[in-house]
């Protein structure tokens, strides 16, 4: 799966971060490309946001349910996450739920 990604896509800094999701046993492959880029996503895949200071990846609709969680039912812009309570996971919504994946960088792969 690494070696068609990086065939597909110019991966920026030429690295790979394979991810091990605990809670399901799973491992999950992120990394970065120029929007510009992005024709066709493969299969299985996600746009994801990322924080930095924390590695947090997030998708925007969990990003409006956490805050919406968070701040009595209102989803406002201005609102300010504590991104420290969601170090190393991703914030995914599925089925209209929101979903905490806790993770672990499994292996850095330099292409």
């Amino acid at each position: 799966m690494v070696s068609s990604i990086a065939k597909a896509y110019s991966i920026m800094y030429n690295k790979m971060f394979v991810l091990y999701v605990k809670s399901t046993g799973e491992y999950v492959i992120t990394y970065n490309v120029e929007q510009a880029n992005v024709n066709n996503i493969p299969l299985n895949t996600i746009l994801v946001h990322r924080k930095k200071e924390t590695n947090t990846l997030y998708t925007i609709n969990a990003l409006n349910d956490l805050i919406k969680k968070l701040n009595g039912g209102v989803v406002d812009t201005s609102f300010r996450v504590n991104w420290q309570h969601y170090q190393n996971c991703i914030l995914l919504t599925q089925g209209g739920d929101l979903k905490q994946l806790n993770t672990k960088v499994y292996k850095i792969v330099e292409l």
